[in-house]
């Protein structure tokens, strides 16, 4: 587990979720809650994996604000976990929020983590830590889709912190340790987003040389795109201007690795139509 500091100033909420397979179809047979953190009923559009929507109530994460989100998926279970809508980190006078989300994935489970865009607003302090502990056997695809200030309103990014972690170990072994801090100079700088406003990651593992060499032609020559392949990990990465873009070219690399990694073709989520 991450060991963290959470200062208790704002709302506190903590989400825990387990999935485990039962005959043909994955279960949420844990769902415990505690503050603005719940989910919808689980859905099957695709028949056995368990579709669930992480809800917010608030609306959007304030200075204070301290949120926990545990996920476990048990041997041979399968579970998508999206959200309804994009998350929001407001403005803050100089309090930090923070975000702390831990997933457990066994033994021939899958776990695919989806969430939709996360807003960061200028001025936003704010510190999330993502960690993920894979089984020798276990398959996971994530990803983290950030838009800095709100373009469209002719807000950059001026000012203000995003102190982002993720963490992934495979069998206790640490195979990906990074930590991303996001500011102003970050934002307008040459070796940082130059200036775009939307930058993201995708996860894959385990993943083969064969869907990295797909990933690589889907790519092409875009300007900053790019994607490596660390033991079976893929580490696919995108800056664009709008997050709308960056997030359909993140919707067409899941459909590429989806097969390869989740044993799935492509199912979009109902909720992101909405």
């Amino acid at each position: 587990m991450v060991s963290e500091n959470w200062q208790a100033k704002g709302w506190q909420a903590d989400l825990q979720l387990g999935f485990a397979q039962s005959r043909d179809k994955t279960l949420l047979v844990k769902r415990q809650h505690y503050g603005p953190l719940t989910v919808q009923r689980p859905f099957y559009p695709e028949g056995g994996v368990c579709h669930v929507y992480i809800l917010h109530p608030p609306g959007g994460i304030v200075a204070g604000d301290n949120l926990c989100i545990k996920l476990k998926a048990d041997p041979k279970s399968h579970a998508l976990i999206t959200t309804p809508a994009a998350g929001k980190f407001y403005r803050s006078s100089g309090a930090q929020a923070t975000q702390l989300i831990t997933m457990q994935v066994e033994n021939d489970a899958t776990l695919e983590w989806l969430p939709q865009d996360t807003i960061i607003y200028q001025g936003a302090q704010l510190r999330t830590i993502n960690r993920i502990d894979l089984a020798k056997d276990a398959r996971f695809i994530g990803w983290e889709i950030l838009s800095l200030g709100r373009p469209a309103s002719a807000e950059s990014f001026n000012t203000g912190q995003a102190d982002v972690s993720w963490q992934i170990y495979k069998q206790d072994k640490a195979v990906f340790l990074e930590r991303l801090l996001l500011d102003a100079k970050a934002f307008h700088a040459r070796w940082g987003l130059q200036g775009h406003s939307a930058c993201g990651t995708l996860f894959a593992c385990p993943a083969s040389q064969q869907t990295l060499s797909a990933i690589q032609q889907f790519i092409g020559d875009r300007v900053g795109y790019g994607v490596t392949r660390i033991d079976d990990l893929l580490v696919c990465r995108g800056m664009d201007s709008r997050s709308d873009r960056l997030r359909t070219f993140f919707e067409q690399a899941w459909a590429i690795v989806r097969p390869d990694t989740a044993r799935r073709q492509l199912c979009v989520p109902r909720i992101w139509a909405t």
